[in-house]
């Protein structure tokens, strides 16, 4: 078979488990391979032989198939198959099983980690296992820290709190947590208040080395620089890095810099061919892969690391064949192998990060150097590594993200020695550890102050303005049209000679769809939170923010959301209420995002100290104008607010008592609305019919027979903690998340 034989079953492959989630995605490459076998030669003569299309089509069925076959789904005595439905009253658990991971801690405060089940019980003892067999499964468990204390694999624990089922993302762009879940094989979550050991079990694990690693850097380095440090060595996954920090990381656009992978695998096959040049290719052949083996053994199974580790591999046969390798050709195949091996891997955004950054080193760098050959030759590389990697992972993350880092290459010329330092610094660091751990922490006390120059460099760039500028999320295919630019400058002469050309209509493609959408725009987001109601308006390239819920829902659900939809300034902000227990989130949206005008309907509602704007007070009876629509505060105490959008009118109600709403009902200050947005509380039958509205919004989750009385008059009833986010727009009207999401292919 042909090299281009090859490159053809294997792109077969990839495109079988790219359309699995398609109905009757396979059997159409099936069709496809069987049509191009009897006509490709009219138009490509030097095509591959028939045979080899049909086997194409073939392989793509059977990717397909494979796909859905590796998809984890839960057996018949899994645990979330216990699980009652969301309406039934909760119930306190007690779960025995074998903890699978080391506790790693979350943004919430909690340690997290994996249990396989053995034995599950109810507090209230009315448990029937299905089929009398006792519940399997994997939980997703979570913890108060100090419940964590002690804990590692291999022991068996019992845990006593709420089991769930995860959600899917209730959010536009919002995390999917049910999707994670269902990737690591797992379809429960507990929240557990209280652990207990119920039998130690000394088992061996890369745990205990990598643990071992980091105490010894931690020990003279301190936090952060050690977990810096550690990280940069094995991974952010395998140390607990502040999340801040992380953060800051990934604004200035060097979040690859904490993830093992190409880079770290390089290096170190680097520095042992290095040490071993003097021997025979074959002990440089074990030397290789012995380092590669505890390089994947320290990090963990992930993706990125174990492509490195593959084409690392690749590299050191092709040394001892005394065979020249063709890097393309190596990434494909590590690429099919890892697939094999994982199928679900394509899905993931590491991995495909991974590819693409090392496939745009190997076909743009040398172009791109030979066009720096005005600069000196070690100092030109410097510059197109950076280029070329940031060129080819772009598409993807205005994708996933919809975010520009425009200092990013900038700030990864900067750091590249510090990384270079830290990353060779680190292995030593962990190396000595291993052999005896004083001897780590002295070499990685070294490290010192490179340590604290990137962190400084980091926060410098992570505080400049428009670090992270929202574009929004491209399409899918605007994406795909993007890497066609990018292929044709690569394959092309004509198009390698005029890059300007493609830079110019890839531009065109990302600003101006997002621009005349902008422009054009009017529509409306309620967002699903669990307590205050949150409202985005988006009207001709401007925003507005009602209410910001809690620090929680600012960062998880409200700032997520405005940098998808390429948002990079509120024109206007409203606060009508304050989270009871928990600090506001009008802090931690000013951090991000200017407020050029801020409104609030009490005084000290807002007591956020960072911010910089002024808020200005409207009484009862004030309007505010937003836009072409208008806030009007009817009412503070109850909360009354009505919105005018268009031809459209809304009222806005705070949580009222049943005595409050009978207050409201005598002084005749309910006014009849089209759209009522409310807690979801109840309401009193005469409240209902006085309002009368045509659609009603509950924030949380709504009261049974309020809702069966809404629907008695012919309403429109939406609860967006069952439904999720909700949007409206004039022409489309309202459409729930949760919807968009089961008519959307993937979906599927």
């Amino acid at each position: 078979m042909t090299a281009t034989g090859a490159v053809v079953l294997s792109l077969a492959y990839i495109l079988g488990l790219l359309v699995a989630k398609l109905p009757w995605g396979g059997y159409g490459l099936l069709v496809l391979g069987v049509g191009l076998s009897f006509g490709i030669k009219r138009v490509w003569r030097s095509a591959p032989k028939s045979w080899v299309w049909l086997l194409a089509g073939l392989l793509g069925l059977f990717a397909s198939l494979y796909c859905q076959f590796r998809t984890p789904q839960p057996a018949i005595t899994d645990i979330s198959r216990l699980i009652p439905t969301a309406n039934a009253p909760k119930q306190e658990w007690v779960v025995i099983g074998d903890l699978d991971s080391v506790p790693r801690l979350t943004r919430s405060q909690k340690a997290q980690f994996w249990l396989e089940v053995r034995q599950v019980n109810s507090v209230s003892g009315e448990v029937q296992y299905v089929e009398e067999k006792a519940p399997t499964g994997k939980l997703y468990v979570t913890v108060p820290l100090l419940q964590a204390t002690g804990l590692h694999p291999g022991q068996r624990v019992q845990m006593t709190g709420a089991l769930y089922l995860p959600q899917p993302a209730t959010n536009p762009g919002g995390f999917d947590f049910q999707a994670y879940l269902r990737q690591e094989g797992c379809f429960a979550g507990m929240r557990s208040k209280q652990a207990e050991v119920l039998e130690e079990r000394s088992r061996w694990g890369w745990w205990q080395i990598r643990q071992r690693v980091v105490r010894s850097q931690m020990l003279w380095l301190g936090s952060p620089a050690g977990a810096l440090v550690s990280a940069m060595v094995l991974g952010s996954r395998g140390v607990d890095l502040p999340f801040d920090l992380k953060d800051q990381f990934t604004q200035a656009g060097l979040a690859h810099a904490l993830a093992a992978s190409g880079f770290q695998s390089s290096l170190i096959l680097g520095v042992v061919l290095a040490l071993t040049r003097r021997f025979s290719a074959k002990v440089q052949f074990v030397a290789g892969t012995t380092a590669l083996l505890v390089f994947v053994g320290l990090t963990g199974i992930q993706p990125a690391v174990l492509r490195a580790a593959v084409m690392g591999f690749g590299g050191l046969v092709a040394l001892v064949m005394e065979r020249k390798v063709k890097p393309l050709g190596a990434l494909l195949v590590a690429g099919v192998l890892l697939l094999l091996f994982n199928p679900l891997w394509l899905w993931n955004l590491g991995f495909q990060l991974s590819f693409l950054a090392t496939m745009g080193l190997m076909v743009t760098v040398p172009p791109l150097t030979k066009r720096l050959d005005w600069m000196p030759s070690a100092i030109a590389p410097l510059f197109a590594v950076p280029i070329a990697a940031y060129l080819w992972t772009l598409p993807l993350q205005l994708a996933a993200f919809g975010v520009l880092s425009p200092y990013s290459i900038l700030v990864n010329l900067i750091t590249t020695p510090l990384i270079s330092i830290l990353s060779i610094g680190g292995m030593i660091s962990a190396l000595a550890a291993l052999i005896w751990s004083p001897a780590g922490s002295a070499l990685a006390w070294l490290l010192k102050y490179p340590a604290q120059a990137l962190m400084l460099v980091v926060d410098g760039f992570s505080q400049l303005p428009g670090n992270a500028y929202a574009v929004g999320t491209i399409s899918a295919l605007a994406a795909i049209v993007l890497y066609c630019l990018l292929s044709l400058t690569w394959l092309q002469p004509w198009w390698r000679k005029r890059w300007w050309v493609a830079l110019l209509l890839a531009i065109g493609l990302v600003v101006f769809p997002a621009w005349q959408a902008s422009a054009a725009m009017f529509r409306l987001t309620l967002l699903a939170t669990t307590g205050q109601p949150v409202m985005v308006l988006q009207e001709s390239g401007r925003a507005a923010l009602i209410n910001s819920g809690d620090a929680s829902t600012a960062g998880f659900a409200v700032l997520p959301f405005l940098q998808k939809a390429g948002v990079n300034e509120l024109t206007w902000a409203i606060a009508t209420d304050r989270p009871s227990k928990r600090p506001g989130g009008w802090g931690k949206v000013a951090e991000r995002l200017p407020i050029k005008q801020l409104y609030t309907v009490k005084e000290n509602l807002i007591q956020d100290t960072t911010l910089t704007v002024k808020p200005t007070l409207l009484a009862a009876g004030q309007t505010a104008q937003i836009g072409s629509s208008q806030f009007k505060l009817l009412s503070t105490e109850p909360l009354i607010a009505s919105l005018q959008l268009r031809q459209q009118t809304w009222t806005l109600l705070g949580s009222l008592s049943l005595e409050q709403q009978q207050t409201l009902l005598q002084s005749g200050r309910l006014p009849k609305t089209q759209v009522l947005w409310w807690f979801g509380q109840q309401l009193q039958p005469d409240v209902v019919a006085a309002l009368r509205p045509q659609v009603a919004i509950a924030t949380t989750q709504l009261y049974p027979q309020t809702e069966a009385q809404l629907r008695q008059l012919g309403t429109q009833v939406y609860a967006l903690g069952r439904d999720g986010a909700l949007q409206w727009t004039p022409i489309n009207g309202f459409k729930t998340t949760l919807e968009s999401q089961e008519n959307s292919p993937s979906a599927l």
